[in-house]
């Protein structure tokens, strides 16, 4: 297993970067590269992966397979070689923002009623969020009205990597049981949660949050959300 340097961990902002070619497996379609260090960030915790260029080569996908970071290209990279890696900024900025506003409102949520956020989706247009109990309109009115103060006091994000034994202690809100080592992203006043996903670092960069429709859904709700510029286009 080739492990790549998470460069995403320590500086969310970084848009380029060099890296060594460690591999490159031909696939049916395209190629798997990978480098020594990566800020591409994968797919995973309910969030798209980024899109890009390694070199002359387009990325198109990334995905962690067994502990390794894989960047599907269109062109085959020569191992060894030296490559200029370029995330598509603007796609992972609106990402962070969608991301970031979500745990609020599912932050709230969980604190003002005791719901969990039982599913989550980002497409490229809306934010699709399950909830685990239902809420009237006004009560997702307050909900939303809440979210927007909390964005506008400009909290610092903070991220964490606890002991069990502290974690044991704190109330965090996360999907499914978790081992090994855990990664908590604090929304200050809002929200505490496991996540492994890419965010902003002060709450304000999220510019603001629109709760578009609500249905029924299980035994709960099911609402969209859009957040940032997203809100601006709206």
């Amino acid at each position: 297993m080739t492990e790549t340097r998470r460069l995403y961990y320590e500086d969310v902002y970084k848009k380029e970067f060099t890296a060594t070619v460690v591999e490159c497996r031909e696939q049916k379609k395209g190629y798997a590269v990978i480098v020594d260090e990566s800020a591409f960030y994968p797919e995973g915790g309910g969030q798209p992966s980024d899109v890009g260029t390694l070199g002359n080569a387009k990325v198109t996908e990334v995905h962690e397979k067994d502990g390794e970071l894989l960047h599907y290209t269109d062109k085959a990279l020569e191992v060894g070689a030296k490559v200029e890696g370029k995330i598509d900024w603007a796609r992972r900025f609106d990402l962070m923002q969608q991301h970031s506003g979500e745990h609020i409102v599912s932050g709230l949520v969980h604190e003002a009623y005791g719901y969990d956020n039982v599913g989550f989706h980002m497409s490229s247009d809306v934010i699709t969020v399950d909830l685990s109990g239902v809420l009237s309109e006004a009560q997702l009115a307050e909900i939303e009205a809440e979210t927007n103060r909390k964005i506008w006091e400009n909290s610092e994000v903070e991220i964490t990597y606890p002991s069990r034994d502290e974690l044991d202690k704190l109330d965090y809100r996360s999907k499914k049981e978790l081992t090994g080592q855990v990664r908590l992203v604090r929304f200050p006043g809002s929200d505490l949660c496991a996540c492994c996903g890419t965010h902003v670092t002060h709450t304000g960069e999220i510019g603001a949050v629109k709760i578009l429709t609500v249905e029924n859904f299980h035994e709960g709700i099911r609402l969209t959300m859009i957040c940032g510029k997203s809100c601006l286009l709206y």
